[in-house]
């Protein structure tokens, strides 16, 4: 059972994010606005918001703005979902476009009114995206498409450069943070991915800060690593509103930098590791450190 406590530990001096200001960032609100577009960025309260979109990179959200499950981590709306923009993959090419995108990378609100929850919208939007921008990589970060191994393949047929999955949390947490997914169900698909598409790398990444254990973290990092994910992502969890999950503590880079160490060890690509970082944060850097370091393990410390 989660641990809760009576009030939230201080906010940390040392975890500051750049604001969001700025010429590339308004242009790009400007933008998401006149093509009526959705991006993780602001529907989920990403703090790097601010750094993200000065770079001009953005992680767009496609499928609506409206989720059919109730995380107790995450600030995109829930509810009675919208109905399917089949415009949407077209619009996010543009937009794409406009920014000079070489590396885009795509998610969705969970849409299990749907039977392929959402796989057919993904895979439209990988092609107009390569049809618009010809040797753009596409990266996917997808829902679990509630186990459906023929969701899955729909997604690896359009062949997406990445295809991202995040188990967000250890599995004694699953039913506070992440109510109506599974640890197993989410293990499989990645795993199923990887089987259908070997040479496609594959993702994951987890929130740290909600109650979980060292020893917790690490049995994930195994699994993970043991079910074929490549590339891995650990990042603080921040509270959205006094209505989310409540942070349990404040984590360290030396505790990141730790937890990075460990899975570089057991054989990961690349590892991005720190307070900030977030599936999408350095994606396109995260494809490239897979490319130069394959799987070859480093001398370094273990902290299991």
């Amino acid at each position: 059972m989660l641990v809760t406590i009576s009030s939230q530990p201080p906010r940390p001096k040392w975890l500051r994010a750049p604001a969001p200001v700025g010429g590339n960032y308004r242009e790009l609100k400007e933008l998401v606005t006149r093509l009526g577009l959705h991006t993780v960025c602001e529907s989920a309260a990403c703090p790097n918001v601010g750094e993200c979109w000065n770079r001009r990179t953005a992680t767009f959200m496609i499928l609506g703005n409206v989720c059919t499950r109730r995380c107790g981590f995450c600030a995109v709306q829930k509810g009675a979902p919208l109905a399917v923009d089949y415009d949407e993959p077209r619009r996010v090419a543009e937009a794409c476009a406009a920014l000079g995108l070489r590396y885009a990378v795509i998610t969705s609100v969970n849409r299990d009114d749907r039977k392929d929850g959402g796989a057919e919208l993904f895979a439209l939007t990988i092609q107009a995206i390569r049809e618009r921008i010809p040797g753009c990589k596409v990266e996917v970060l997808v829902p679990d498409f509630q186990g459906s191994h023929a969701a899955m393949d729909i997604v690896m047929r359009a062949a997406p450069d990445v295809l991202n999955h995040n188990t967000e949390t250890v599995p004694r947490l699953y039913r506070q943070v992440r109510l109506g997914a599974r640890y197993e169900r989410s293990l499989d698909m990645l795993r199923y991915a990887k089987k259908t598409s070997p040479q496609t790398p594959a993702k994951s990444g987890l929130m740290l800060g909600l109650g979980e254990t060292e020893e917790e973290v690490i049995q994930v990092i195994r699994d993970l690593r043991d079910h074929d994910v490549d590339i891995l992502t650990l990042g603080q969890y921040l509270r959205p509103s006094p209505k989310h999950l409540p942070i349990y503590r404040y984590v360290p880079q030396e505790e990141f930098d730790e937890y990075k160490r460990f899975a570089m060890e057991l054989g990961y690509g690349h590892v991005e590791a720190g307070p900030l970082v977030r599936s999408s944060y350095h994606a396109d850097a995260s494809l490239h450190g897979q490319h130069e370091h394959g799987f070859t393990a480093g001398a370094v410390r273990s902290i299991a």
